[in-house]
């Protein structure tokens, strides 16, 4: 994983150390099974990260970019 704020790779174990919660939750994050986090959590990712919070829970540019397939996509008829 990439930490595009500060230059420094992280792994799920080691972000999840820096930040002080679950690799677990990075993990479900990281791969859109979960949406949400603990404010106190999401502020301590960015930080680590070295981003502000909206980029990591901005939503996709573009529907289909996060499993929407095209007949869920509301500008398709």
């Amino acid at each position: 994983m990439k930490n595009p704020g500060r230059g420094v790779p992280f792994g799920y174990d080691s972000l999840a150390e820096a930040a002080g919660c679950g690799s677990g939750l990075i993990e479900k994050l990281a791969t859109g099974s979960q949406k949400t986090a603990d404010v106190d959590d999401a502020t301590s990712l960015a930080e680590h990260l070295g981003v502000a919070i909206l980029v990591l829970f901005a939503p996709p540019a573009t529907p289909n970019q996060v499993g929407m397939t095209t007949e869920e996509d509301p500008r398709k008829e």
